[in-house]
């Protein structure tokens, strides 16, 4: 197979020599090339750092645009032992797009890193829009799984220089946002697999891991394969209402969402109780994350309107003699009888709907008990609309127009491709077209899914995913799947759907490096 493979992803042979670093290793950091500069943070704090920029992480540059890492290193390290140091190695991948090696930022995940004195790598990586020129033509280099390889190679870079570049390389923390999200999450699931070592060999990176420690996933845009059927499965409620599909749009809707029961079935996950989670109890199972995301935002004070599908009742507060246990409110749940209607005697300050307000306390105190899925999903579509179908592989079904993952899936021309064999049959109109075998193994490549299992060596131990309540970009299936599969592969995985939070990241910044300090 990878006698295929490897001349239609490593694309032409544009070799470009990687930069020294004042050795006869172009791979070797050379501590004495910095700068010092700085950053004020937004609490008033200076933040001076040696800034080491421009690194080649592979001995055969092809795209020197996007090869590269920056390195920065705190000047204070506050008082930490070299081996206490993590590295947060943030990706600013999006939209699947090429991504140059960045900067640090003040309000975002960067800057509070330098802060805390943490190092930081900023690595460059391959993508949909990256080109070089050779003999008057134009070749795309970004095609998957490269930006994947390039990430992977600056970890190797991180680990091969562990002796000359302050930090533990054995504590690594991958970071990401959207497609950055999914990269984030195929570095930690992917660690040292050997299916990409050819590709690495070829690209000269250093011949060392690449596993890393933990993996912070934003709203990933990942199961691209899958990720068609798991929107039109959870969104098909809304086609006739708010998000109004015409006929043809319904048609593909509806034979999506049918091939779904099938995939969830297939991935035989279970809660944290080892109930089997099936296609018949999914959203029960789905139920559970969206209703602890409303209840925190209730317990923080965010008015949530009975409107958009939250179920509640109000229970008494306990009197202060029930609080030290003389009374019947330290026993069970009330029943619905004994509180009021959800919202009930409650002073209100005008807030926005779904969660920009905030509840005085008063006597009552609200539970979420339930959720109506099609009044909420139908909230979440008026919030952002939703995408037509198919979300992700849409090239040549029902028009021509390709996604960035159709492009990303593409040829070194540009050409744009389907990864999946409903959408192939659909443009070719041949009802027995499939992928090529160079493409399934490109798209097996670009799932961090095909990867999970208990007790395999290179997957990262921890790991931390965000996805928002309102986040309509990929189905709530792509997180929720993602982090059950670690959970039952026995890995540690601090999840959450948080509240009317849309498609975003790096936010909740002081609950994220309290989890890093966490499984430092």
């Amino acid at each position: 197979m990878l006698k295929f493979l490897l001349p239609s992803i490593m694309g032409i042979s544009c070799v470009l020599p990687a930069a020294s670093a004042g050795t006869s290793d172009p791979l070797r950091f050379n501590p004495d090339n910095f700068r010092v500069d700085s950053i004020t943070m937004p609490w008033g704090e200076t933040v001076r750092f040696k800034a080491y920029e421009g690194l080649a992480y592979v001995r055969n540059v092809e795209d020197p645009a996007y090869q590269q890492l920056n390195l920065y290193v705190p000047l204070d390290l506050k008082g930490k032992d070299d081996k206490d140091i993590p590295i947060l190695m943030r990706n600013n991948v999006g939209g699947y797009m090429a991504s140059p090696a960045g900067t640090p930022s003040a309000v975002d995940a960067t800057g509070y890193a330098l802060a805390r004195g943490y190092v930081l790598c900023i690595p460059g990586a391959r993508g949909n829009g990256a080109t070089i020129e050779k003999d008057g033509k134009t070749y795309y280099t970004g095609t998957a799984p490269a930006g994947l390889l390039d990430l992977k190679a600056a970890t190797r870079y991180l680990r091969y220089n562990d002796d000359l570049i302050p930090g533990n390389s054995e504590r690594i923390f991958t970071d990401g946002t959207s497609a950055g999200g999914a990269m984030s999450s195929l570095q930690g699931a992917t660690g040292d697999a050997p299916e990409y070592e050819p590709f690495l060999k070829a690209m000269g990176a250093a011949e060392v891991s690449d596993a890393v420690y933990a993996s912070i996933c934003y709203c990933p845009i990942t199961d691209l394969n899958h990720a068609d059927m798991e929107y039109e499965w959870l969104y098909g409620c809304t086609n006739t209402g708010v998000r109004k599909l015409d006929a043809a749009q319904i048609a593909i809707s509806d034979e999506l969402a049918a091939l779904c029961p099938a995939y969830i079935d297939s991935l035989h996950l279970t809660d944290q109780n080892g109930t089997p989670v099936t296609s018949s109890n999914y959203m029960d199972y789905l139920k559970t994350f969206i209703m602890a995301s409303a209840q925190k935002a209730l317990e923080e004070g965010c008015e949530i309107p009975d409107s958009i599908g939250i179920v509640r009742y109000a229970k008494p507060r306990p009197t202060f003699a029930q609080q030290l246990g003389a009374g019947p409110a330290n026993g069970g749940m009330p029943g619905r009888q004994q509180g009021v209607p959800a919202g009930g005697e409650r002073k209100q300050r005008q807030g926005a709907p779904g969660g920009g307000g905030r509840t005085m306390p008063t006597q009552y105190t609200d539970y979420v008990i339930d959720i109506d899925w099609d009044k909420y999903l139908s909230y979440v579509a008026t919030q952002q609309a939703l995408k037509t179908p198919p979300a992700f592989d849409a090239y040549g079904v029902l028009h021509d127009s390709a996604t960035p993952e159709n492009t990303v899936f593409g040829s070194t021309d540009g050409t744009p491709a389907n990864f999946t064999d409903f959408s192939l049959r659909k443009r070719t109109g041949d009802p027995s077209a499939t992928l090529s075998e160079d493409m399934n193994y490109r798209v097996m490549l670009m799932n961090p899914m095909n990867f999970i299992a208990p007790g395999r060596q290179g997957t990262a131990p921890h790991w931390y995913i965000r996805h928002g309540a309102k986040d309509r970009d990929t189905s709530f299936l792509v997180p929720v799947n993602l982090a059950t599969r670690l959970r039952n592969a026995g890995y540690e995985v601090d999840f959450e759907l948080p509240w009317n939070r849309p498609h975003s990241g790096d936010y909740n910044l002081p609950d994220l490096f309290n989890w890093i300090e966490s499984v430092m």
